[in-house]
């Protein structure tokens, strides 16, 4: 009788623990199913997926311009090239690699580096390296970028040493 009741006792205690780590699991899974939707957007030129993992309010931070606007504004700066992709003009990525993820069930903080790559018809890839921190809010079910801080260029070698993590 003892030893069950210990076991009930073991149980209810570390469920708690365990159903966390399962949820932090399932969260981490939405949130790496969340930018690959981001990724395959731009490498389509889907402009209306892409805005579809904004949030209305978004805003996006350049440290390099040392500029705030919204994710909105942004979106119609970047539609030449969304649609210039679509078309076949230009073909488009975008891959993220991450160095610090904290996560809720609703909320979410990234951080890590991001490879945009781009190539017009006719000339190399270029590809540009960024440090970037994200936030992100869950909403009716799906996950939604809050704020975008763009903070500054990255290097390959910083962009390799995170694949080895």
């Amino acid at each position: 009788m003892r030893l069950e009741k210990l076991a009930l006792t073991t149980f209810f205690l570390l469920a708690p623990v365990f159903n966390g780590i399962l949820q932090a699991q399932d969260t981490a899974k939405e949130l790496d199913e969340y930018w690959n939707r981001v990724s395959k957007a731009v490498r389509t030129g889907d402009l209306e997926a892409y805005r579809a993992t904004c949030h209305p309010d978004g805003v996006l931070i350049s440290g390099k311009a040392k500029k705030s606007e919204l994710l909105s504004q942004a979106l119609i700066r970047w539609g030449k090239e969304f649609a210039d992709t679509k078309a076949g003009k230009m073909q488009a990525d975008v891959e993220f690699r991450f160095s610090g993820r904290i996560a809720g069930k609703d909320t979410a903080h990234e951080r890590g580096i991001f490879l945009y790559s781009s190539k017009k018809k006719g000339e190399e890839w270029k590809k540009d390296y960024v440090h970037f921190e994200a936030l992100l809010v869950k909403k009716g079910g799906d996950w939604k970028i809050l704020m975008e801080f763009q903070k500054s260029s990255a290097t390959e070698k910083e962009w390799e040493s995170l694949a080895q993590k």
